[in-house]
């Protein structure tokens, strides 16, 4: 824990000043209207929206997650959190407002199907080809024109997360065999997911079965 003062949204002038001090929020999950919709675009770069996203890293990181939508914590609108490794393991850390995704095309195209999962569909996990590079526009928290460049991991986080800004779930691009051992698989772990998770933490096997 850290002893030093943290700002508040009235000061927050840096990305650093956005990582801390935040509370951590129920995620969403599938079937929530807020995740199937359209998001509305960011329009006012101030106090509220450093609040939201303050509370957005707080819940991704107590959820271990690489990425997070707003919609994933209930609020409609377009903005994602990251924090990732690309494919040469370097870490990347921010903010993407009203994001707009390019992907390769003909010889540069090149698909990887690699194990995906979604935070509002916790501990349930399929293969899903995608894009090993994309490109992502958008603007930062204050406002500020952004240009992303993703490969590998970080790469299918810019998709997974400008995906929910468009209201579509990972689950939707699956085909219907995968989709139902998706669901199977949730299912499973149902019980290792208190309603408010990440708010109550992610419980082990035996304290599940503690419960019955």
């Amino acid at each position: 824990m850290s002893t030093e003062p943290v700002p508040n949204s009235a000061t927050a002038r840096t990305l650093e000043d956005l990582l801390t001090g935040g509370s951590v929020r129920r995620i969403t999950r599938w079937g929530e209207p807020v995740l199937h919709a359209r998001t509305r675009p960011v329009t006012e770069f101030d106090d509220d929206l450093h609040a939201l996203l303050r509370d957005m890293f707080a819940t991704m990181e107590a959820a271990e997650g690489v990425g997070l939508a707003a919609t994933q914590v209930g609020v409609d609108l377009a903005v994602f959190v990251y924090d990732c490794p690309d494919d040469d393991g370097v870490r990347h850390v921010g903010v993407v407002c009203n994001p707009s995704v390019t992907l390769p095309e003909g010889r540069d195209r090149k698909l990887e199907s690699t194990e995906e999962g979604c935070l509002s569909w916790p501990g349930a996990y399929q293969p899903l080809a995608r894009p090993d590079r994309a490109t992502c526009t958008g603007q930062d928290a204050f406002g500020e024109d952004v240009t992303l460049v993703g490969t590998g991991l970080f790469a299918r986080c810019l998709q997974h997360e400008s995906d929910h800004c468009f209201g579509t779930v990972f689950g939707d691009r699956l085909s219907a065999r995968s989709r139902r051992l998706l669901d199977q698989q949730k299912d499973d772990l149902a019980d290792r997911y208190p309603d408010d998770w990440p708010v109550s933490p992610k419980l082990a096997p035996h304290e599940v079965h503690d419960t019955v």
